[in-house]
């Protein structure tokens, strides 16, 4: 019997929210595509469609994927940067990917950046953020929720990106997003929405893709501005 009359079959004996959930899982096309494709889950495509409009990945870089699991963003990132040049981190343990470092790893905690960046031997030029904080069914408080995730990992971004460097994070609209942008404005000289074709259309998550990082008003800075002010003395 097709696995999928299996699951229609199945579906049919469910609650009416579960059974919405699975018809979808069932009908979505980018599920089979990753399945076919070797992709650890659908969510491989959103990288691969952000990287394609907006080239971040390139040989050599070092990426840090945030809340990694189950690893489709570091497959795709690893194929890209070369072997060694991807750490995934994340609070559950994923099956390994050649070439990239796992961490099992709380971002939040204080010793994060430190860790990250021992790991790392230096800084990263790319940040990764696919995370969203389980729902609680109220779209404003799950709003605030993934609001306060992306905060977090532009606070740890702040610590760990070369200058120069890029930052992708998942965000959902909302009235909160405005500070957010603005955040990432003081320090990254381009910031742009995408809604890749692989996102849910009934979904409101979205991604924010920031280049050319410039840590604001940090040590880096005021060096140099004081060797522009030598210049000019």
């Amino acid at each position: 019997m097709p696995q999928k009359f299996q699951q229609l079959k199945k579906a049919k004996r469910l609650k009416k929210s579960s059974q919405k959930w699975l018809l979808r899982q069932i009908n979505d096309p980018f599920i089979e595509r990753a399945k076919a494709e070797g992709w650890r889950s659908r969510a491989a495509f959103k990288i691969i469609e952000i990287d394609q409009k907006f080239k971040i990945f390139k040989k050599g870089k070092i990426v840090v994927d945030l809340g990694a699991a189950p690893g489709g963003w570091s497959q795709y990132a690893v194929q890209k940067v070369g072997e060694g040049n991807v750490i995934a981190i994340d609070l559950l343990p994923i099956d390994p990917i050649p070439g990239v470092k796992f961490f099992v790893q709380n971002f939040l905690s204080e010793d994060a950046a430190k860790k990250i960046i021992s790991g790392l031997e230096g800084k990263c030029d790319i940040l990764l953020s696919d995370m969203a904080a389980n729902t609680m069914g109220d779209r404003q408080t799950d709003h605030l929720r993934i609001i306060a995730l992306l905060e977090e990992s532009l606070n740890l971004a702040e610590k760990i990106l070369r200058q120069g460097g890029c930052f992708v994070g998942k965000i959902f609209q909302g009235g909160s997003s405005n500070e957010i942008l603005k955040k990432l404005r003081k320090n990254f000289s381009t910031v742009k929405y995408f809604k890749p074709e692989s996102s849910r259309k009934d979904s409101a998550e979205t991604y924010l893709v920031a280049s050319g990082f410039t840590p604001y008003d940090s040590e880096e800075v005021e060096e140099g501005r004081g060797e522009l002010f030598r210049q000019l003395r």
